[in-house]
C-alpha cells in the first residue's frame, strides 16, 4: 500500500532538480504547480511548506520556511529570496528581499531589492523600494514606500505600526505615498522613518528624509523633507456624526490621483528601464509579467475604491445645507468619476515627456555598456545630469495627470501647482 501523498511525483522531480527538501513527506506541492519554473540551484524547502498556484516562480538561491512553515500560492521569486514563515499569495519579490515568521503577504505586493520585514507583517496592495525595511507586528496594506541608498541607510517603519486603511465610512480612498516614484526610483534619496508604535490616517503624503517620531499618530501630509514630525493628540469630545460630510473630499481625491499618477509612472518605469534588467535573470520574463499584472490590479483596486466612494456623494445630511461648495463637490465628483476613470485607465503616461525618456534611456544605455552591473548598481552610478533626466521624465507623467484631472474636477479646487505646470 503507498502511502505517499498524491504531490510527491512533483517532490521527487524537486530533488532530482537539486532543491534541498530535507523532509520531503511533509511538504505538500499542488498538481498545478509547474516544476520547470522552480530553480535547481541552491533552493531550500524547510518541513512543512505548502506549494501552490500555476504562476509561482521560485528562482535560485530562494530559502522557504527556516523559521516556520510557508504557505507560497502564485508568487513569483527572484534570486536569494528568504520567506522564513507565513502566508504569501499573489506578490513578487525581487532578488534578496526576505520576510521574518508569521508574514502575511496577500495580492499585489511588490517587494524590491532587499526590502524585508520581520515578524509578524501584514501586507496587502504594498509596494516597497529597495532596502526598505519593516519591523515586527506591523500593518502596512495600501501603501507604496522609497527612499535610502543601501541596507545601511534604508527608510525604515518601526515596530508596532499601522497603516489605517478604512474610514469611518468605510472607505478604503486611503492610499499613502512615502516617498514618491520619479525620485525614489533614482534611489539616491534620503531614508524616511517611521517611528514605533505608531500610525498614519490615510490617505497621506510623506516627504524624503522625515522622521516621525515613535507613538505618533500622522493624520496631516508632510511634502517638505527632513522634517521631524510629532503628533499631536486630538482632544477628546464627543459631537454629532454627520454621515457622508466628506470634509476633507478634496485633499482625500486629490491624494488618491496622485497615488494612480505615480503607479502610472512606475509602469512606465517598469516598461522601458527594468525590463532591460529582467532579460537574462532566470525566470526574469514570468517575473517582469508579474509585476505588470500587479501593478494593474493595484491600480484597478484604487480606481474601485474611488468609484465606490463617488457613488456615496448623493444625499448630503441636512446638516450641509448652506456649505454650497462643499455639495458641487460632492456632485461634481459623483458626476465625472467615469471621466476621471477614463483618464487614469487612458495611454496618457505612454507618451507624457517622450523626448526626456528617449534622452534618459539613451543616457541609461549608454552608460550600462560601459560600467555594466545590475540593477541597482547602474542606476546608483548614474551621473547626476542623467538621474536628474530620468526624474524629470517620470514628473511629466504625474504632472500631466494630476493636471488632467484638475480640469475634470474644478470645483474640488485641486491640484492647483499641477494644473500650472501641464506640459
Amino acid at each position: 500500500m503507498d502511502l505517499k501523498p498524491i504531490s510527491y511525483n512533483k517532490i521527487e522531480q524537486l530533488i532530482r532538480k537539486g532543491v534541498n527538501i530535507p523532509t520531503p513527506l511533509t511538504i505538500d506541492v499542488g498538481d498545478e504547480v509547474n516544476i520547470d519554473q522552480i530553480s535547481g540551484k541552491g533552493v531550500k524547502i524547510y518541513p512543512g511548506c505548502r506549494i501552490y498556484g500555476e504562476k509561482t516562480v521560485i528562482s535560485e538561491g530562494v530559502q522557504l520556511g527556516y523559521e516556520a512553515p510557508v504557505t507560497l500560492e502564485n508568487c513569483q521569486l527572484g534570486p536569494k529570496v528568504e520567506l522564513k514563515g507565513g502566508y504569501f499569495k499573489k506578490s513578487v519579490f525581487l532578488e534578496k528581499a526576505n520576510m521574518g515568521l508569521g508574514g502575511h503577504v496577500r495580492e499585489a505586493c511588490l517587494l524590491e531589492e532587499e526590502a524585508n520585514g520581520a515578524h509578524c507583517v501584514g501586507l496587502k496592495h504594498t509596494i516597497l523600494f529597495p532596502f526598505v525595511t519593516l519591523g515586527s507586528l506591523i500593518n502596512f496594506c495600501d501603501c507604496l514606500m522609497a527612499g535610502g541608498t543601501s541596507r545601511k541607510d534604508h527608510s525604515e517603519v518601526g515596530s508596532s505600526y499601522i497603516h489605517f486603511n478604512f474610514t469611518p465610512e468605510g472607505d478604503k480612498t486611503t492610499a499613502s505615498l512615502i516617498g514618491d516614484v520619479p525620485r525614489g526610483v533614482m534611489l539616491n534619496k534620503p531614508p524616511i522613518f517611521l517611528g514605533g508604535q505608531g500610525g498614519m490616517v490615510g490617505p497621506l503624503r510623506l516627504g524624503y528624509g522625515n522622521v516621525v517620531a515613535a507613538g505618533s499618530i500622522v493624520r496631516e501630509d508632510v511634502e517638505a523633507e527632513k522634517q521631524l514630525i510629532v503628533s499631536k493628540s486630538p482632544s477628546g469630545k464627543v459631537v454629532d456624526l454627520i454621515p457622508r460630510a466628506y470634509p476633507s473630499l478634496s485633499r482625500v481625491v486629490e491624494n488618491n490621483i496622485i497615488y494612480i499618477a505615480n503607479l502610472i509612472a512606475l509602469e512606465q518605469w517598469y516598461l522601458h528601464v527594468r525590463s532591460l534588467f529582467f532579460e537574462h535573470q532566470e525566470f526574469g520574463h514570468l517575473i517582469f509579467k508579474a509585476i505588470l499584472e500587479n501593478l494593474k490590479i493595484t491600480k484597478e483596486e484604487r480606481l474601485k475604491r474611488l468609484r465606490d466612494m463617488a457613488a456615496k456623494m448623493p444625499g448630503s445630511s441636512d446638516k450641509e445645507k448652506g456649505k454650497t461648495k462643499i455639495i458641487r463637490a460632492k456632485q461634481e465628483f459623483y458626476e465625472k468619476v467615469k471621466l476621471l476613470e477614463e483618464l487614469l485607465t487612458g495611454d496618457a503616461g505612454k507618451s507624457a515627456g517622450e523626448k526626456k525618456r528617449d534622452q534618459f534611456l539613451t543616457a541609461l544605455v549608454k552608460h550600462r555598456e560601459e560600467h555594466g552591473g545590475n540593477y541597482i548598481e547602474v542606476i546608483q552610478s548614474l551621473p547626476p545630469s542623467a538621474s536628474t533626466g530620468g526624474t524629470q521624465w517620470l514628473d511629466v507623467i504625474v504632472h500631466l495627470i494630476c493636471g488632467q484631472a484638475g480640469k475634470i474636477l474644478p470645483s474640488l479646487n485641486s491640484f492647483k501647482k499641477y494644473r500650472s505646470n501641464l506640459v
